[in-house]
């Protein structure tokens, strides 16, 4: 028998130390925790503690332990305790592993709690610790942090606590994160070329504009020769911009921060919404998006045991349209039996009949998970077809803008140097 010596945390709080027997570490960690304590270290031999105590007279110390004496701010001094998605998503998968492996949730948490990431989860995952170790339950604590852990995702957990499955939900919820990630890069990817384009030509029609085209209208000048109208438009749009570059930056900055804060206004954000969702090509992105993401929300909602009425208004926080979202709460105060949804939903006209169609006849077999997952899988589809679409139809139209308007300038100096040529050879 080999004598370990450890550092634990009781459920109040407290700090505690002390050595047990044991053949083996497993079996140590295993005599700490039916001690009621979260083993914090576990070393070999009789360190932590005072020689004369044991396991069961374990020294107290009334200073809670923190991890590495680090504080709730970071070394800049500035608060860090939200985690983006793909953190959360990093968080859960690991998680949920170490349930699946066995080990109970204090001592997952505990395990997190060790790993240094230099992120806000070396300030969360110990501050989680803690609050299970005194009592709490999980969901309760990630309800605290509503600015990383979403209402969905508390629901989720809370429903895994309620069956006893916990790491199944948490998979669940690794799974539902990584479809949102992959339809969020789907868009991006998109947009990523069609942005490049743009950016190079707007940089490069400034360049020619500022630099290039004064230095042939200072010339021009000086020949003081009639130049023709598409010279002449060319050089005031390039004088204006070199005079009063300063008036186009302020007018832009002030639209886009006007911009900006009318969408953040409910009617502005609103209207926007709705201008997505009647826009060619790009309503069949928005709609698809927001379709797949209900039906798959929807369904692990239901599939975990959140009452219908409940999942619907989760379901509104996180389809990411307003107009749509909108609709939802209007569709969960039509319904009246607490099951049957797809006659409210179709009552609206917002959601197409296609989806309220395999919607009803999932109601109507008692097969809801299998229709709301065709539901899914059908609108990713259409989401990959119009992201598709976008970029077959975009990336040409950009090119040719670009085209027209470079050619604009190159003709409108070309004329101009013909004209002279052709004056000074008569």
């Amino acid at each position: 028998m080999a004598v370990f010596s450890y550092i634990a945390k009781s459920r109040s709080g407290e700090r505690m130390t002390g050595t047990v027997d044991a053949p083996d570490k497993r079996a140590a960690l295993v005599q700490v925790e039916r001690l009621g304590y979260v083993p914090v270290t576990l070393k070999e031999g009789a360190t932590a503690a005072p020689p004369a105590r044991d396991a069961k007279q374990p020294s107290k110390s009334r200073k809670p332990a923190s991890k590495s004496g680090k504080s709730a701010f970071t070394m800049s001094g500035r608060r860090a305790e939200k985690l983006n998605m793909r953190e959360v998503l990093f968080f859960t998968r690991e998680l949920s592993d170490l349930l699946a492996s066995g080990m109970t949730l204090g001592n997952a948490l505990n395990t997190l709690a060790q790993r240094e990431t230099g992120k806000a989860q070396d300030i969360i995952v110990p501050q989680l610790r803690d609050e299970i170790i005194q009592g709490a339950s999980l969901s309760d604590a990630l309800a605290k942090r509503p600015e990383t852990f979403s209402t969905l995702y508390v629901s989720m957990v809370r429903a895994g606590e309620a069956s006893g499955d916990l790491a199944g939900v948490l998979e669940r919820l690794c799974r539902h994160y990584q479809r949102v990630q992959e339809a969020r890069e789907k868009v991006l990817m998109a947009l990523s070329y069609p942005l490049i384009v743009i950016v190079v030509g707007i940089v490069t029609i400034i360049f020619v504009m500022v630099f290039v085209v004064p230095r042939f209208s200072q010339i021009f000048a000086e020949l003081g020769s009639t130049l023709p109208l598409p010279t002449q438009i060319l050089i005031q749009i390039s004088g204006f911009l070199v005079q009063y570059w300063w008036a186009l930056v302020l007018l832009i900055g002030v639209g886009v921060i006007g911009g900006r804060s009318y969408l953040r206004t409910e009617e502005g954000r609103r209207r926007w919404h709705q201008a997505q969702l009647k826009l060619p090509v790009i309503s069949g992105i928005v709609n698809a998006n927001a379709f797949s993401q209900f039906a798959h929300t929807l369904g692990a909602l239901l599939n975990n045991g959140v009452p219908v009425l409940q999942a619907l208004s989760i379901v509104e926080n996180t389809v990411g349209n307003s107009v749509i979202a909108q609709e939802i709460k209007n569709a969960r105060g039509r319904v009246t039996d607490g099951t049957t949804i797809s006659a409210p939903l179709a009552a609206g006209k917002v959601f197409p009949p296609l989806l309220t169609d395999m919607l009803s006849v999932g109601e109507e077999t008692g097969d809801m998970a299998g229709s709301l997952t065709h539901i899914a899988n059908r609108y990713e589809y259409e989401l990959d077809r119009s992201v598709k679409l976008l970029t077959t139809i975009i990336e040409p139209i950009l090119i040719l803008a670009i085209a027209v308007l470079v050619g604009f300038v190159a003709i409108s100096m070309l004329l101009a140097v013909f004209d002279l040529t052709s004056g000074l050879s008569v």
